[in-house]
């Protein structure tokens, strides 16, 4: 178990963010920084994946591990998370199947785009594997299987030249807004909510920066004197946010998504407050873990063992939804509803750890 570090500390407070969040209406989403920015903690979460597989596709001496064995790890991390999604959809569905029955209310079975599953299931288990049905605050996990399928091609590009690497996933990036490339969903209409060819860009933005502080400190320097740029920013985030300041998508020059706040395109809106918000905020985790010992202690826990505590998380938050509809929410359930959640994904990550180290009995 390593300790502590920024990364994780980083990632579980996005792995909170994103549970709350993902109980809409709830107390407590108010007090997110989802609600002060054009960004959120998605964001976060696929750029720290890249800045992680930066970290794990290096040798102890610090020098990138074979090719080979980077694309193997790479491809058995993606054949570990699509379990994970399938596993989640399933008890997800059995959940929403369950209340309906519980409440004797079948329209519970429409939740969230549950209603194709249990209307027509034979080609709804199909699109499921494929990951194009997807249910509604379920998108994530899809989008990282695609993510970490495709990255092998953008490390090995980098590890020859990683302006290379940028070029091409930004000219993929900058594709698919112009055009509005995206996967289709089937057997339902529409694309997927996370377009994996718009947010491939993140993911390697935090590989290559990654691998370039690791060889210079040129990367520090700027981002210590960029930093008032990134406060601006955060501050015109908060500003936009607070009062509701959006451009209209029906008014915007074309390409129309070069001038949005669009999440699903990663548009460059959101893209460059993401950035301000990573230049802002890039000391600050020096300066409060010391003070929140416990508290940073218990996010980095949560960061060490993200894809358990994500999946616990959705499963937790669409109880939540659920105990909201069903009680009708108010300060108590939402508090209800927030402690269970942060215990059970502390309970998580804690018995991942444990497992990990319990020796195994011999057979």
């Amino acid at each position: 178990m390593r300790d502590p570090n920024a990364i994780d500390f980083w990632r579980g407070l996005a792995l909170v963010t994103i549970f709350i969040n993902h109980v809409p209406g709830n107390t407590f989403e108010r007090y997110t920084y989802s609600q002060y920015g054009i960004s959120d903690a998605a964001e976060l979460f696929v750029f720290l994946a890249g800045w992680s597989i930066g970290i794990a596709t290096r040798g102890r001496d610090g020098h990138p591990e074979p090719r080979g064995r980077t694309v193997v790890r790479l491809l058995s991390r993606t054949i570990e998370v699509y379990r994970a999604q399938l596993t989640v959809m399933l008890l997800a569905l059995a959940i929403i199947a369950g209340t309906a029955l519980v409440l004797d209310n079948p329209l519970i079975l429409e939740w969230h785009n549950a209603g194709t599953f249990f209307a027509d299931p034979i080609q709804t288990v199909v699109g499921v594997a494929l990951l194009t049905h997807q249910l509604g605050f379920f998108n994530i996990l899809p989008l990282y299987v695609v993510l970490l399928g495709i990255a092998p091609v953008f490390i090995l590009i980098a590890r020859e030249s990683r302006a290379a690497a940028l070029v091409f996933s930004g000219g993929l990036y900058l594709l698919s807004l112009i055009e509005e490339w995206n996967l289709p969903s089937w057997p339902g209409e529409g694309d997927w909510f996370f377009d994996p060819l718009c947010w491939q860009f993140l993911l390697v933005l935090g590989f290559v920066l990654q691998d370039w502080s690791r060889e210079s400190d040129t990367l520090a320097r700027w981002s210590r004197r960029l930093m008032p740029v990134g406060i601006a920013l955060v501050l015109l985030g908060i500003a936009s946010a607070v009062l509701e300041i959006r451009p209209d998508p029906l008014r915007v020059p074309e390409p129309r998504l070069l001038f949005t706040f669009d999440k699903t395109y990663l548009t460059p809106a959101r893209l460059i407050h993401f950035l301000g918000v990573l230049l802002a905020f890039r000391a600050v985790y020096g300066l409060v873990a010391p003070r929140i010992g416990p508290v940073a202690g218990y996010l980095a826990r949560l960061g060490r063992n993200s894809l358990a505590v994500f999946s616990m998380g959705s499963l937790l938050s669409l109880g939540g939804q659920l105990l909201r509809f069903w009680t009708g929410g108010g300060l108590l359930v939402d508090l209800v509803i927030l402690c269970l959640g942060l215990l059970a994904m502390g309970y998580t990550a804690w018995f991942v750890e444990w497992r990990s180290r319990k020796p195994r009995p011999r057979v």
